[in-house]
């Protein structure tokens, strides 16, 4: 073997050796040149839209919120704005809100509306007292005509119109309030007829002195029509007294656009406005039975039907003394929709 090869031989692994040296040397370069130019590229703040950002690959190091910030500084809303990506939709603007429409208030008792209830209950209980009384308007007439003969009950009863008629204004509402509480004695229809409920007309309830509240707002209601008050300005009003859960009527009669509460609880008038207690179900007057709307807003029945039930549907349970109904059975005359109040 010449000394050349031997020289080749001996020389082979130091010479692949320092290539491999050289090679990761080289590479190391170039990874420590790349890592230089990403840190550079992420240190440097991403401009969407520009040159520059559209040719690097999506950023993920930098705040959405701070991106959104500058897009509307660009777009001219001003230094101050701020946008935060959480928030659906993540558009925020200095505009002033649309004002919200206001919901119409009702001409009816506690600013509501009213629609023609259906056929039922109520219904039939006001013919009955509208038949009873065309027959006491001819009692009433006759009296007019021959008081020497008229009944002393009826005699109370016209004492009771002239009184009313003699006043003005919220005077003559106030007459036939404190006259009717007066004149009749609160008992339960279950205690004086024997039923659950029983509406009478003024005449029969001045015949016994004694009526619950359905009689005195229907007596009010006559007197109040007879003395001259317009029939359009009264309705008899069922309602749910939600301060003693009980079912109660009143008289309701507007004057000046207010609109008033007759009570045989109370001797002064009360504007519907300061019932705040009183769940509005039932309007009655000379054009039918009409359930309460409250404008563009509906509201279910309650889980239990007597806690909406109207003053007409009480049941057989003796009253307590205040006035009111203690209890009530499920909604009648309604066919099966729901109150709207």
């Amino acid at each position: 073997m010449t000394p050349r090869r031997k020289l080749r031989e001996r020389a082979s692994p130091a010479l692949i050796t320092a290539l491999i040296f050289l090679v990761s040397i080289c590479a190391s370069s170039s990874s420590f040149a790349a890592d230089e130019q990403a840190a550079s590229d992420v240190a440097t703040e991403f401009v969407p839209g520009s040159e520059r950002g559209s040719m690097r690959p999506p950023a993920t190091f930098f705040s959405i919120n701070a991106v959104l910030a500058k897009l509307d500084r660009q777009s001219g809303r001003g230094p101050d704005a701020i946008r935060h990506a959480s928030l659906t939709p993540n558009i925020a603007t200095n505009a002033q809100p649309a004002p919200k429409e206001t919901p119409a208030i009702g001409k009816e008792p506690f600013g509501l509306f009213t629609f023609r209830a259906p056929e039922g209950m109520l219904w039939r209980k006001w013919r009955g007292v509208e038949a009873a009384m065309t027959k006491e308007q001819a009692v009433l007439d006759q009296c007019r005509a021959d008081a020497e003969s008229c009944p002393s009950y009826a005699a109370q009863f016209l004492r009771l119109i002239s009184a009313v008629k003699s006043k003005l204004g919220r005077a003559k509402l106030e007459e036939a309030n404190r006259g009717v509480n007066a004149a009749v004695h609160y008992v339960s229809d279950y205690a004086q007829h024997g039923e659950a409920d029983r509406w009478s007309a003024p005449l029969a309830t001045f015949a016994t002195a004694k009526g619950d509240c359905e009689d005195y707002a229907i007596a009010k209601y006559v007197a109040l029509r007879e003395a001259g008050f317009p029939r359009d300005e009264l309705q008899l009003v069922l309602v749910r007294d939600r301060a003693v859960r009980q079912d109660h009527a009143v008289l309701a009669a507007r004057l000046d656009d207010r609109w008033l509460i007759l009570d045989n609880r109370r001797s002064e008038l009360m504007e519907d406005a300061d019932a705040s207690s009183f769940t509005p179900l039932f309007a009655i007057n000379h054009s039918g039975v009409h359930l309460f709307a409250a404008p563009y807003v509906k509201r279910a029945l309650p889980d239990e039907q007597n806690e909406a039930a109207p003053a007409a549907s009480s049941g057989p349970k003796p009253l307590d003394g205040t006035g009111s109904k203690p209890q009530a059975e499920s909604v009648s005359g309604t066919g099966g929709l729901p109150l709207l109040i």
